[in-house]
């Protein structure tokens, strides 16, 4: 189930307030463009700005309008275990699939901690969860053997985000987990050779606005055809390098914008895309075929 081309969905803004509109037809347009699975409410969907009752209300309307077309992997992660088990159960009351849970950021846990933290999620929720790894947001790097501990004492951990950008790493932690949990790119530069190494999908950003081609290129890597894989994944990459020249998910919603699917309102902290970043995103999305040429005058 929890395999393929999933899209780490954005969170539209219209006034400050969540475009419930905007987002019953971004799922829409992902499942008619071949998305497997949505997850809302992760880094993309600017979860750690959302309020509890938002972030709640996200997931009720990702579920109601995908009307059981496929699974939903709610984020349902933080800092604080208390809380993400309460965010996990509520997501779960809301027909959730599975959860998706990320590394305790700032408190810097020690991986007995670490560990500690998704066993107790896990026996109070009970509710299948993805591992959420990516040390570039949370300070912390969860070791293959703190993974492969889980897996063998809680079958509820269905899936590993890797978004370390180590391949050594995500080598090892295959090997010990021999496909008993899948591995998922957290990072789509990395989806072809995560992929290659044992990996089963991403969860990915640059879907948002090409579904259906990273579809493509994880159902071509999935049956084994890597060398035309690489032509996907290597036309793909100009658009990828641009979406993150400036903190996720500013640049995508940018392009969301340009291409007419959502406001690019971000909240506070976050902002919209600087002057130069917005050429780029408008160049890229020329270049792959996305914009007509004329959006550059």
């Amino acid at each position: 189930m929890f395999k393929g081309s999933m899209v780490a969905l954005a969170t539209p803004f219209e006034e400050g307030q969540v475009d419930e509109t905007s987002l019953r037809k971004l799922v829409d347009f992902q499942i008619e463009n071949q998305t497997q699975v949505l997850v809302p409410c992760g880094t993309t969907g600017e979860s750690a700005t959302l309020s509890v009752a938002e972030h709640h209300r996200v997931i009720e309307i990702t579920i109601e309008a995908a009307k059981g077309r496929v699974p939903i992997i709610a984020g349902t992660g933080s800092n604080n275990t208390a809380e993400a088990i309460e965010l996990t159960r509520a997501a779960k009351q809301a027909g959730a699939s599975a959860s998706l849970l990320i590394t305790p950021y700032y408190n810097k846990p020690t991986q007995e901690g670490i560990y500690r933290h998704f066993m107790t999620i896990a026996e109070a929720a009970d509710f299948p969860f993805v591992l959420y790894n990516i040390q570039s947001r949370t300070s912390v790097n969860v070791l293959p053997e703190t993974i492969a501990r889980i897996s063998q004492a809680c079958p509820l951990l269905v899936g590993v985000k890797e978004a370390s950008g180590n391949l050594e790493q995500i080598s090892r932690l295959h090997a010990m987990l021999e496909d008993r949990v899948a591995i998922i790119s957290g990072d789509d530069a990395l989806t072809l050779p995560i992929m290659a190494v044992g990996g089963q999908g991403v969860i990915s950003v640059v879907a948002n606005i090409v579904p259906r081609q990273t579809a493509e290129l994880v159902a071509t890597c999935a049956a084994g055809k890597f060398q035309q894989a690489v032509s996907l994944h290597e036309k793909l990459l100009p658009l990828i390098k641009t979406l993150f020249l400036e903190t996720n998910p500013a640049p995508v919603k940018a392009a969301m914008e340009m291409l007419g699917q959502c406001s690019e309102s971000v909240r506070l902290p976050l902002v919209s895309v600087s002057g130069h970043v917005r050429k780029s995103v408008q160049s890229a999305l020329v270049e792959y075929g996305l914009l007509k040429p004329e959006a550059l005058k």
